[in-house]
Parts: structure tokens; C-alpha cells; sequence
């Protein structure tokens, strides 16, 4: 997918990029590449991949859900900025937090941010059970994302605690959603989560199947989770 593909394709989503977002994202490109040169961040940094696999995918997440309100946004494990950085280009009224456990990630956030020159965003360097503990932060956001960082056991564990109450969490899955969904079940229910839908679609061009899971944040999450620091990777709640 080329930028002018991109541009076309969200176009029939009902997305239209005026010609700063579409700038915005050509210096996504290219500040990725540079620093991917420096430190790990993605083993894609081909322009029609980055444009397909990245932004586009990333960007799915309001083909599902309404973004254009005055939303505050968690990211957990963004990594690289995905999915919160596209879609804060798509819809800059986004207010974007993203929580990610390697410093040199937010090092390259930090500076992404400026090259695009993005307001109301800030990088916390934390561990998402630590973030999901903290007290300014907690049960705050009115949307919390995840995009292939763990499994739904495991990720409910990490973004729910975050997630406002009557706020939404969204997970971000490839083809393997359906027995991960099952298997989080009880966790979703014991953190104060339900499921609302599942959206299913594969990526234009290459067909790979990709899944976007709503979960409505209806109670409280019990003060006891999240829990330490790699308990919930170790022994998921079932």
C-alpha cells in the first residue's frame, strides 16, 4: 500500500487526510527508518509495508469505534507508536498517553513527537502493572489500547485497571482472537469488563486476518489487580 493507496483507502472509511496528516505520516516513515537504524523498534520498515501493516492497521481501530470526541487515550506497550500515534494524526482532538517498559522507545516517542510536532501527548517509561497501580492514572482513560503485546488473559489484566468506568478497552488481535477471547473470559468478567463485539476483517492487499475486540468497562476493577510486576504473563487469571 502506497501513500496514495493509504489516502484511498481510509478515504472509503470515511477518514479524510488533509495534506498536513498526510505530511505528518511521510515523516512517521522516515523518522522510523532512521531510528530503527539506532534501536530495535520494528523488523518493518518498507514504505508500502509500514503504510499497510502500521499506519492502516493501526488505524482500523475507528473503523469499529468513534474517535472524534474529546478522548483521553492510554496505549500500553505502543512500542514504536502503534496504534495511538496514527490515529492521533487521523483525529488530532485525541489526548494520547502511552505507557511502554523500554526507555529507548520513549527516547524515539518523545522525538517523533516533536518531528510531527503533536500536542497532548506524553510517554511514560513504567511497566503496565505499575502504570495500572498508580493512583493519577488509574480507572482515568476513557479508551485503552493494546496492539499485539500479549495474550487477552493477560492484556485484560494490563488495560482494564486503566480503563474509566462506562470507558472502553480495545485490543487489537490477529486470527487467533476467537480461543484467546474464550480463555479471557472469567478475567474480563473479575476485572469489570464486557465484552461488547468482535470485529473481524482482513488487511486490503494481503488478506491477513486481523481482529478488533470492544470490551465496555462497566465495574470497578478489585484494588488487588493489576498484580506485580510479571504475574499476570506468568500465571493468567482462568
Amino acid at each position: 500500500m502506497n501513500p496514495e493507496q493509504f489516502v484511498k483507502q481510509l478515504q472509503k472509511k470515511g477518514i479524510e487526510l488533509n495534506e498536513t496528516q498526510i505530511e505528518q505520516f511521510s515523516i512517521y516513515l522516515k523518522t522510523l527508518v532512521e531510528w530503527n537504524n539506532k534501536i530495535n523498534l520494528t523488523a518493518i520498515t518498507a514504505e508500502e509495508e509500514v503504510y499497510l501493516k502500521h499506519f492502516y492497521d493501526s488505524i482500523s481501530a475507528a473503523f469499529y469505534n468513534d474517535f472524534t470526541g474529546d478522548l483521553h487515550i492510554c496505549d500500553v506497550g505502543a512500542g514504536a507508536g502503534f496504534p495511538s500515534i496514527p490515529l492521533k494524526i487521523c483525529f488530532p482532538n485525541l489526548k494520547v498517553t502511552i505507557v511502554d517498559s523500554l526507555q529507548k522507545r520513549i527516547g524515539f516517542l518523545n522525538q517523533l513527537a516533536v518531528e510531527l510536532n503533536l500536542a497532548d501527548v506524553s510517554f511514560y517509561h513504567d511497566r503496565a502493572e505499575n502504570f495500572g497501580k498508580n493512583v493519577k492514572f488509574r480507572e482515568t482513560f476513557d479508551i485503552v489500547m493494546a496492539r499485539a503485546v500479549a495474550r487477552m488473559s493477560v492484556l485484560s489484566e494490563l488495560c482494564l485497571p486503566l480503563c474509566k468506568k462506562n470507558g472502553v478497552f480495545i485490543a487489537m488481535k490477529g486470527a487467533q482472537s476467537k480461543e484467546e477471547l474464550t480463555d479471557a473470559e472469567a478475567a474480563i468478567q473479575l476485572l469489570g469488563g464486557e465484552i461488547r463485539e468482535i470485529n473481524r476483517f482482513n488487511l486490503p492487499e494481503e488478506n491477513s486476518e486481523r481482529s478488533i475486540i470492544l470490551i465496555n468497562k462497566k465495574r470497578k476493577t478489585p484494588k488487588k489487580y493489576p498484580r506485580k510486576a510479571g504475574m499476570p504473563n506468568k500465571s493468567p487469571i482462568i
